[in-house]
């Protein structure tokens, strides 16, 4: 009898890091948008050096919540405080589990007084429908999910659109579109500009460091939407960024996007594993990595282990709050960039071109993630492990491997340590993995963001939170 729901998913496989490790599941997929373009090097270079159109419409699930109980909901579900957050502001929501682990994130957007919609990826999207639909909440959900990583050719339709103009020129960008100066509101407050003679809503953001704005409307009306902005940017340099390059822009501005949804075990989310379906991103996802334990829990993160630590306000009762309460904050992990050796990358290319010798686990370009999530050894000198590498790939800019972790704290900025490249025994049975060697790769422990210009100009500092 097949399995209808995660928990019995886990049952049958026996042990959820060998399922998860093995997964048929393949890559983590940004679907729809064309892979590159022009080329992922130029769509790299132009996010810092002059303009770029992200085209997010595929890749994230949305969740449209109304009625009066919404934003308590929210309030009860998130490590965030309330307190000052109105209509037309935004927040990145982070929820936890009773025992104080990271589910996931994503964008929450308060569109009118009893509306709301989160923008991202499915784990926390499935922790807001859960209590929405279970907790005695007066609410509404629609539930818009992600397009389909591989179409094969059908028609995909989503409810909304949702682009970003970033770069250093953005700003010429946006105001060209509206016709007249645009007010530079602050980080994650929203409003509205014109485009083709159309109201378009938007949401002042910094994905490259620079002023931006993140903009949605009607699904319907995307093409024109998009022509426009293309038009209006092309003396100033904007390009569209494809979904090769896409994803790779966080490892210069320091967002782990991917770390295991934490509920695989425990007794006080066993009603949630049966809720969740024998389908379900958290039942079919992959790990990847070096990082190899029997115990499932080792893969989970707490807030302050990934950046998150100055979303934490314990001035609202929340899932997770007693278990966050209790820990020593000082004495938890934090999150770095790790710059990879260029020796050792090249190592790492060389050997596929060796026809003697086993090579070693391909590292593709611009990111080199295998699995939706990522979990690879960071070790020290002595080979103890202080770390995990949770998301790794090149950046064009920066001409460099980098990796974004999780380490020890007292671990200072400069530290070389390494990272160990590759899965035990010639790699899992995921369709990603192909037979390797391990490799130990020098890597230098580096600030968050590692880019410059999104270091010194990026606004929302939680970023930087505790890389020192």
């Amino acid at each position: 009898m097949s399995a209808k729901n995660l928990e019995e998913v886990i049952q049958a496989a026996g042990n959820p890091v060998e399922m998860l490790r093995n997964s048929q599941i393949g890559a983590y997929i940004y679907p729809v948008v064309a892979p590159e373009f022009s080329n992922w090097r130029s769509e790299q270079w132009a996010w810092q050096h002059s303009a770029v159109l992200f085209d997010q419409t595929h890749h994230m699930v949305d969740l449209y919540i109304r009625g009066k109980d919404a934003l308590k909901l929210l309030t009860d579900t998130m490590i965030n405080s309330p307190k000052g957050w109105t209509v037309n502001k935004a927040k990145q929501y982070v929820p936890t589990t009773p025992y104080g682990h990271v589910i996931g994130d994503g964008i929450i957007f308060w569109l009118a007084e009893e509306e709301f919609v989160y923008v991202g990826r499915a784990p926390a999207a499935n922790w807001l429908m859960f209590h929405g639909e279970t907790g005695g909440y007066d609410v509404e959900i629609v539930h818009d999910d992600r397009s389909p990583g591989r179409p094969m050719g059908k028609p995909v339709k989503r409810i909304s659109w949702r682009f970003q103009i970033q770069g250093p020129n953005a700003w010429k960008v946006i105001e060209k579109l509206n016709g007249g100066p645009v007010e530079q509101l602050k980080f994650f407050n929203m409003s509205e500009i014109n485009i083709a003679g159309r109201k378009v809503r938007t949401l002042r953001h910094g994905m490259a460091g620079a002023p931006g704005l993140e903009l949605w409307g009607p699904y319907e009306e995307q093409e024109e939407i998009r022509a426009a902005i293309l038009e209006a940017g092309k003396e100033f340099g904007l390009i569209p960024v494809g979904s090769r390059a896409y994803p790779s822009n966080t490892l210069e501005s320091g967002w782990i996007p991917s770390p295991l949804p934490a509920i695989y075990t425990g007794e006080k989310l066993k009603a949630y594993r049966e809720w969740l379906p024998a389908n379900s991103y958290e039942a079919g996802g992959a790990i990847g990595g070096s990082f190899k334990s029997d115990n499932i829990e080792d893969y989970y993160v707490n807030p302050y282990e990934i950046g998150y630590g100055p979303f934490v306000k314990f001035d609202h009762d929340f899932i997770g709050r007693e278990a966050l309460e209790a820990l020593d904050i000082s004495a938890q992990r934090k999150k770095v960039t790790l710059a990879w050796n260029k020796d050792d990358m090249a190592k790492i290319y060389a050997s596929l071109f060796d026809p003697e010798a086993e090579h070693y686990k391909f590292f593709d370009l611009p990111l080199a993630n295998y699995a939706s999530t990522n979990a690879d050894q960071v070790v020290d000198a002595g080979g103890k492990m202080v770390g995990m590498s949770m998301f790794t790939g090149y950046s064009y800019n920066e001409k460099s491997a980098l990796s974004l972790a999780t380490i020890d704290h007292e671990i200072p900025v400069g530290t070389e340590l390494k990272v160990i490249w590759g899965e035990e025994n010639g790699g899992t049975k995921k369709t990603t993995v192909e037979p390797h060697k391990q490799l130990e790769v020098r890597v230098i422990v580096s600030p968050v963001p590692y880019a410059v210009t999104a270091r010194e100009a990026y606004e929302g500092g939680w970023r930087t939170a505790r890389a020192d």
